[in-house]
């Protein structure tokens, strides 16, 4: 059980910045981070929560390791907090893929970890959760201090030209390939992503982490980092959710740029309810999410909450349905994430199927794009995101990459298509060049 040691805060914006420093100081550390989002409908139990130190880590980069049974094993040693990643190219234990495109990041498949220390922001609060063994108050005291007069840097910045991996007539001819696989009956739909990188960039993390969270602020914001690599994420979207035994999950496929003004939005929130290609996408989707949790759920239990709400964000407006079941009294979560991973609204459907046609297609590996952040609480009790809208760097090759994608059907216009990536790459471009600005 942990202790708490509460602080009264005033500047909670200032404090937050001053502990992703720190956080990015430690050689592994993770942040959950919604202060800023003022979308409510995901519910989100936490506004921001930190790691400081590591009392247990796993680290999975192998096909012939079961990471989730390594997983399932450090959930059971630990009654406690625990916070990590799942990336993408996890699919290879669960099914027979392989990934063999490039990748310049070079992030494991999977770490976990049991953190010495936990920060969490709570209205205006700052509560470590510590244990008492570990920790003295006078060490609290002096964390808290180091952190409050902790000084901030920003400079330093180099971002050459952000290209991408992919002409815009590469990517026509993409699409139109994959429409024919569509057309033959090998999927019904399939997400298609593209990578923009940066060779020998140079960037303050911390600092372009908050410029991402003011730009694009999101209810499953995070920031991770493991040894030299960073991930910077303003994702909107969750992936799973657990609340006793109930669990959600709320995949996203539908997405229109924002108007100029409420007149504009209510126009455009009213094509995207009625668009019937975006619907589609959406209930294919949500068709597999209920199939991957009846797996793990009480019989009669899963259910469609909602179906195609329209949600709306600082750049876009996004349609979400949200999908819940009771766990089976037998059945662990971790199995659930893994039956459920990778989620449907990245993959496409059939699923192994549109994963063996992303492998063919697509130019980089995706790692951790795509994947997952969350944290799971000593009560069992979890929540995971979507790793979209995100910056991958690596600090020791100055590699930097982000990668942005849509769901192709029957029905996709390739460049509708390739404009919707624009414009889901557009906050971090904004992100990039005030970077190189220092503004």
């Amino acid at each position: 059980m942990r202790e708490r040691v509460v602080f009264n805060i005033e500047d909670i914006q200032g404090l937050r910045e001053r502990i992703i420093h720190r956080c990015n100081s430690e050689n592994t550390s993770f942040i959950w981070d919604n202060i800023n989002s003022k979308n409510t409908f995901h519910h989100p139990k936490y506004r921001f929560l930190a790691t400081i130190g590591i009392k247990d880590i796993i680290v999975e980069n192998s096909k012939q390791t079961d990471s989730f049974d390594l997983l399932n094993k450090l959930n059971k040693k630990h009654n406690d907090w625990k916070f990590g990643f799942l990336a993408y190219d996890l699919k290879n234990e669960i099914e027979d893929l392989r990934s063999e495109n490039s990748d310049c990041i070079n992030m494991p498949n999977m770490v976990f970890i049991v953190p010495e220390l936990v920060l969490e922001i709570s209205n205006n609060t700052l509560i470590f959760h510590y244990h008492k063994q570990d920790y003295t108050n006078k060490a609290i005291n002096k964390i808290y201090t180091d952190i409050k007069n902790q000084i901030i840097t920003d400079n330093n910045y180099v971002v050459p030209e952000v290209k991408s991996r992919l002409t815009k007539d590469e990517y026509i001819d993409t699409v139109n390939k994959l429409k024919n696989h569509i057309q033959l009956g090998d999927i019904y739909e399939v997400n298609f992503c593209q990578e923009f990188f940066a060779n020998g960039a140079k960037i303050n993390i911390a600092s372009t982490y908050t410029k991402l969270q003011k730009v694009t602020p999101t209810p499953f914001a995070c920031y991770a980092k493991y040894n030299n690599i960073h991930l910077l994420c303003a994702s909107p979207e969750r992936f799973i959710k657990k609340e006793g035994n109930k669990i959600i999950s709320q995949p996203i496929k539908g997405t229109k740029k924002r108007g100029n003004n409420k007149n504009d939005d209510k126009q455009l929130i009213s094509e995207l309810k009625s668009d019937p290609k975006e619907r589609a996408e959406n209930i294919m989707i949500t068709d597999l999410v209920r199939n991957d949790l009846s797996h793990y759920a009480k019989r009669g239990s899963v259910k469609v909450d909602e179906l195609c709400g329209i949600y709306t964000f600082p750049k876009v407006h996004q349609m979400i349905s949200t999908i819940s079941a009771e766990l089976k009294d037998e059945a662990l979560f971790i199995d659930a994430v893994k039956k459920l991973f990778p989620m449907g609204s990245m993959t496409g459907a059939p699923k192994i199927r549109s994963m063996q046609l992303i492998e063919k297609y697509e130019k980089t590996k995706r790692g951790l794009f795509s994947g997952s952040v969350g944290y799971i609480e000593p009560n069992g009790d979890a929540d995971f995101n979507v790793v979209i809208r995100s910056i991958l760097y690596n600090s020791d090759n100055k590699y930097l990459s982000f990668q942005v994608g849509g769901a192709i059907t029957i029905n996709s216009i390739p460049e509708n298509e390739y404009d919707e990536c624009l414009l889901k790459a557009s906050a971090i471009m904004e992100i990039l060049k005030r970077t190189n600005t220092n503004d």
